[in-house]
């Protein structure tokens, strides 16, 4: 075995784990999930019947990250997000009658290359959260969230964006709709409310 479970952990004999990667305490990864390489999965965190995950992913502690989602390469999942998957939740039918696995249709969650959801976020399905974006602390994703965006608020908003470096970028003197990143100097072309990167 090339990856770390602690004895608390629950980790289903058909999930797939990659090398490198480490489950934590009391975290939970269900039947056919599949967690790239380097991946850690705090504390309590739950990774429902087969999700995707790609590589260096971060599910920090009591993340619930629910069928079908698909967490691309490199993403950032905070402390208790959760990642819904049910268009309209119910317990039980109209006529009283506990509902089962075959009584609803499971939607999914995808959140694209090197995204970020912050602590007590909610993406609530089906979104995505596009390339890079950032989801800000306890905000509520209910619609699509473009590459690079940086998105606030219940339900979320977008207020800027963000580059790889996860900085605010700051739009340039002079040029309108040229953005760049305080940290890196990385250039953004904005165009029809997309944000492309330069030289990429």
């Amino acid at each position: 075995m090339n990856y770390r479970v602690q004895p608390t952990a629950q980790v289903a004999e058909s999930a797939e784990i990659g090398a490198g990667s480490s489950v934590w305490e009391l975290a939970q990864i269900r039947e056919d999930a599949r967690l790239g390489e380097g991946c850690v999965v705090g504390r309590g965190a739950y990774v429902g019947t087969g999700v995707r995950i790609g590589n260096n992913v971060k599910l920090q502690n009591y993340a619930l990250v629910y069928e079908p989602a698909e967490l691309a390469d490199g993403v950032f999942v905070g402390p208790a997000v959760v990642l819904t998957n049910d268009h309209n939740p119910r317990s039980v039918d109209p006529e009283g009658k506990q509902k089962r696995g075959g009584d609803w249709e499971a939607v999914g969650v995808k959140v694209a290359e090197g995204a970020s959801l912050g602590a007590r976020s909610v993406c609530v399905a089906p979104v995505r959260v596009g390339r890079w974006a950032m989801v800000a602390a306890g905000a509520v994703v209910t619609k699509d969230v473009p590459d690079f965006a940086l998105v606030v608020g219940v339900p979320a908003r977008q207020i800027g964006w963000v580059g790889r470096a996860g900085v605010r970028l700051v739009e340039r003197d002079g040029e309108a709709g040229v953005w760049e990143c305080p940290q890196t100097g990385t250039l953004y072309d904005e165009k029809d409310g997309a944000l492309i990167e330069r030289g990429v």
